[in-house]
Order: C-alpha cells, then sequence, then structure tokens
C-alpha cells in the first residue's frame, strides 16, 4: 500500500498535529483514511476463503472499516506528543480498529443487538445463512459464528501490531499496556452483564461501569499506549491519563444521552437499544435519583417491564426528560470536558497537540456524533 493517497501532505510541515498548518478537520480526516486503509490492506492480506466463511468480508467491512476511528487516532495522538510522524506508529495504531471490531462483535452478541452502524448486527447476518429451517438453530449458529469472528479479530489486531514496524524498543514499552488494557475491556464487558436498571445501582457504580467498558478504552488506554510508544516520560503519561479518564467519561456519558433520546439515524442501532434491554445508564440513574416520588415509581415499574413496547418506551423518554436528568448529564459533559482541557496546562506540548487533543476532546462528546 502507498502511505500517500490523495489529499494533505504526509507529513505536512511542520507537524502532521500541527493544527495551524493543516487544520484540524483535515488532519483528522486525513489520519482515519489512513488508518482505515491499512486495515483494508492487512485484511486483504489475510483474506478468509468466502467459500469457507460466507458473508464474513461483508461483515468486517462493516465492523473494522466502518467506524470514526477514535481510538486509532488517540493512539497516533499519543505517539505525536512525543515523536514525530511515523508510518509504523500509524500501523500500529491502526490495530486498535481490529480491537475494537471484536468488541462490538462481542458485545453485539451479549445485548442481542439487531443493528450495527446502521446495518443488521453480525449474528443476525449469519443467522440468515443457516442452511437449516430451525429458527432456534439458526440464531445459535449466527451467534457463534459472530463470535469466532470476533476471536479472529481480536489474534489479528496483535499479528498487525506485531508487524506493523515498530522498533523492538517501542514494540516493548507497548505491550503491558496493551495486554492490560485487553483484560480491562473483558472485564468491562463482563460488569455490564450484571449492569441492570432493576437492581437501583448508584450514580458510582455505572460509572465505574463505564470507564470499565468504554470510557477508559476509547480515550485512556489508546493515549497511554501511543505515549509509551513513542518513549514519553511520566509526566506526560500521567497528563494524556488525567485529560483521557476525563474524556473517556464524557464519551460514555454522551453515548448514554444518545442511547435513550438519539435517532438510529445518528447512533445506528435502535432506539430501543438501552431502555429495552433495561441498562443502568447514568441517564436513569440521573432520572431515578431526580424524579418526584411519584414519577420514580412509575419509571421504576416501566423499566422493570420483561418488554417494553413502543409506548411505555416513550413514556420512559418523556419521564426522563421530565425529571432534568439530561440537563444533569449535559452539566456533567461539560464538567469533565472542561477538567480534560485543564489537565493539558500540567505539561508542555509539541505545537499543535494540544490543539488537537483539545479538538478531539470536542469531536467525541458532541451532542452529534
Amino acid at each position: 500500500m502507498s502511505i500517500a493517497p490523495p489529499g494533505p501532505a504526509w507529513p505536512p510541515t511542520p507537524t502532521v498535529a500541527d493544527s495551524d498548518s493543516i487544520g484540524f478537520d483535515d488532519w483528522r480526516a486525513d489520519v482515519r483514511g489512513r488508518v482505515l486503509g491499512e486495515v483494508v490492506d492487512f485484511l486483504r492480506e489475510v483474506r478468509i476463503d468466502a467459500s469457507l466463511w460466507p458473508g464474513a468480508e461483508d461483515v468486517l467491512r462493516q465492523y473494522a472499516t466502518g467506524g470514526k476511528g477514535l481510538r486509532s487516532t488517540f493512539m497516533y495522538l499519543g505517539w505525536l506528543c512525543g515523536a514525530e510522524p511515523d508510518v509504523a506508529a500509524l500501523r500500529a495504531a491502526a490495530s486498535l480498529e481490529l480491537v475494537h471490531a471484536f468488541a462490538l462483535l462481542q458485545d453485539d452478541v451479549m445485548d442481542d443487538a439487531a443493528l450495527r452502524r446502521g446495518e443488521p448486527a453480525a449474528h443476525v447476518r449469519f443467522s440468515r445463512g443457516y442452511r437449516h429451517d430451525d429458527a432456534t438453530a439458526a440464531l445459535r449458529f449466527g451467534a457463534s459464528a459472530a463470535i469466532l469472528l470476533g476471536d479472529m479479530c481480536l489474534v489479528w489486531s496483535e499479528q498487525m501490531l506485531r508487524q506493523s514496524g515498530l522498533e523492538a524498543s517501542a514494540a516493548a514499552r507497548v505491550w503491558p499496556r496493551y495486554d492490560a488494557m485487553r483484560i480491562e475491556l473483558a472485564i468491562g464487558q463482563y460488569t455490564d452483564l450484571t449492569n441492570d436498571v432493576r437492581r437501583r445501582p448508584t450514580m458510582d457504580d455505572v460509572l465505574a461501569i463505564a470507564r470499565a467498558k468504554s470510557g477508559n478504552y476509547t480515550v485512556a488506554r489508546p493515549l497511554q499506549l501511543g505515549a509509551a510508544m513513542a518513549g514519553c516520560d511520566d509526566g506526560v503519561l500521567n497528563m494524556l491519563t488525567r485529560y483521557g479518564t476525563r474524556v473517556g467519561e464524557a464519551f460514555q456519558l454522551r453515548d448514554d444521552l444518545l442511547g435513550i433520546f438519539g435517532s438510529a439515524a445518528v447512533t445506528g442501532k435502535p432506539e430501543d437499544s438501552d431502555l429495552g434491554q433495561h441498562k443502568a445508564t447514568t441517564v436513569v440513574v440521573a432520572a431515578l435519583d431526580a424524579a418526584t416520588p411519584a414519577m420514580r415509581r412509575e419509571l421504576s415499574e416501566l423499566v422493570g417491564r420483561p418488554v417494553l413496547d413502543h409506548a411505555a418506551l416513550e413514556r420512559c423518554r418523556d419521564l426522563i426528560d421530565a425529571s432534568g436528568a439530561p440537563e444533569r448529564v449535559e452539566a456533567m459533559i461539560t464538567d469533565r470536558v472542561d477538567d480534560a482541557l485543564h489537565a493539558l496546562d500540567d505539561g508542555p506540548l509539541p505545537p499543535g497537540r494540544r490543539t488537537a487533543l483539545e479538538q478531539m476532546a470536542l469531536l467525541c462528546t458532541a451532542r452529534q456524533q
């Protein structure tokens, strides 16, 4: 693959992350395009025989190359906080897209999700290819196939990182954090299985789950991986960790709001995905905390039903809105983004890197992502 597709010169001068040199939007689009190009090239090399696994290629396109590239961008930005633009570092960062594909495949099976990125979820796709007239067996087949493909993505992510071309010393600094991130992700997924609004968890409980399952893995861990890879000192690592933890929390808070009030066109998931699965998100917990006793009783009764029809879902949204929970969560997002930006005052950053970090914080916590 050529590492210079049409677009801004690579690297632009004076630095790839200097928003004054090419502008943040151009830089962000350029990095995402190159990252996804690396993933496409890698998957082409490890291509699954379509005759052996029909539909796998379409699922990989959907899950591995259809996203925003937030995690890979944060990892590469961590690298740029201590080193110059580098093709091997970008390729290493791109491997996180395969970790993310693994996580999404597993998550959709566990949640029995119908959609992912506006298309049928992987297990739904695979179940349609089952060759026998047995609906239960078809569902089991689809889920099993999706889990297996997710496992392969996890193996491929490590293979892609190992073959990225990083110097041995840089790779050695990555592996311990890379392993810890994957374990944390699995534990976060497990805790999410136990996350049921009918158990009335506290806000601290749901925030801890959010950090483990999504927040840290989206921002803080990728930044740490990139910064460690570049050989950044503890001061920079600590600064990026504080920034990343707060942005990651804000990211999950925004996701919780979109999970209840966002349209399928924005989220790419069914509009009842959180309420219908009885998830104790920050928005629901905030609503139960702030609601009047009568509203709390009604909302508790509704979210406790085994199945919520359209009317029940709409009533839940009305009650949550009336409780003031959306405003509270919006304030929590604002506070966390502000804290994250203040954390960047704690250490010097190369030209343009602070601008990129500031803009990434706003990008991944925006009302319409």
